[in-house]
């Protein structure tokens, strides 16, 4: 295995990127056997392991898989944050003789980490805590309006009703006195090593029917004892870790406002449409090494051959 080097398996969730990369870690056993990496934000937060689709037990046992539940629901994960952890894990990796594997499809936090990131200055806690507190108070327009005069160019970027980044892009803006568009437009440098990507690209109904599938077999291994756990605890509704794909819907269930069945297909439909955003994301932000159809049955001996092929 070259030196500094690292393995990327994405593409929209529910492609079989958890798979290949498992399979790709364990062909890499003789030479440096591979090490699972996190790369999905939701994937991080440690109480929903069936809903966002963390490895199981099994699967962790055949290869170390590492930054899978770490991180309570109520603390926020930055793209910068992600960077940090995932750059100390990938150097331990590679100091141990291991093929880092980084594994998910949170394209913006892999893009921070292979291209750089500004280093903007964390806000006190009480700016965070005061424009969360505007937000309740003035309601997502206004507040929306009032950070367009300050930073017109993030506001064009951001989708309206979206707390956490108009929350971010505010409390930057008051601590630094320079917008936050202004910071991201100096990315820093890039992380010190060569980055080989498969993207996955699976055919749009495959994956539609996939998405559905997935979210029924979660129902039947327990993400509703799951969800309701964290439901019972009257968890604060500005959690980051809330935001997790068919939390919010099944939420809706416990408090009376949707049947399951209803609950379920708006999950669904969601989740799709976050899919398809994905996959336009990678379209016009990324430029993979190989890219690879998870239907095909040669799909992991194209990605293994790849792998042996880029060893220099």
């Amino acid at each position: 295995m070259a030196e500094g080097r690292v393995i990327v398996v994405t593409g929209p969730t529910a492609s079989g990127k958890s798979a290949l990369a498992l399979a790709l870690a364990e062909q890499c056993q003789g030479k440096g056997a591979g090490t699972v990496i996190n790369a999905d934000a939701m994937q991080t937060y440690d109480a929903f392991p069936i809903l966002t689709a963390q490895p199981t037990a099994p699967e962790r046992a055949r290869v170390p898989h590492v930054l899978y539940g770490v991180l309570p629901l109520s603390e926020t994960l930055s793209a910068a944050r992600w960077r940090t952890l995932a750059s100390a894990e990938i150097a331990r990796c590679l100091a141990a003789g291991r093929t880092p594997i980084l594994c998910g499809g949170s394209g913006l936090y892999l893009r921070t980490l292979m291209q750089g990131i500004a280093a903007i200055p964390n806000a006190a806690p009480e700016v965070r805590e005061q424009a969360n507190a505007d937000w309740q108070a003035l309601g997502p327009d206004a507040f929306r309006a009032r950070l367009a005069e300050k930073d017109p160019a993030i506001v064009r970027r951001l989708k309206s009703g979206d707390r956490q980044r108009h929350v971010r892009a505010w409390e930057v803006a008051v601590a630094t006195g320079r917008p936050l568009s202004d910071w991201q437009a100096d990315p820093g440098a890039p992380a010190p090593w060569r980055f080989a990507t498969i993207l996955l690209v699976p055919e749009r109904g495959w994956l539609r029917g996939r998405i559905e599938s997935r979210f029924d077999i979660m129902l039947g291994e327990g993400v509703l004892a799951e969800v309701r756990q964290v439901f019972d605890r009257s968890s604060d509704p500005r959690w980051p870790g809330l935001k997790a794909h068919g939390a919010p819907e099944l939420f809706r269930h416990f408090q009376g406002e949707l049947p399951l069945e209803k609950a379920r297909q708006i999950a669904i439909d969601h989740i799709r449409q976050y899919a398809k955003r994905q996959m336009t994301w990678f379209r016009h932000q990324m430029t993979p090494d190989l890219v690879v159809d998870p239907q095909s049955a040669e799909t992991l001996a194209l990605a293994a051959q790849y792998l042996t092929k880029t060893e220099v």
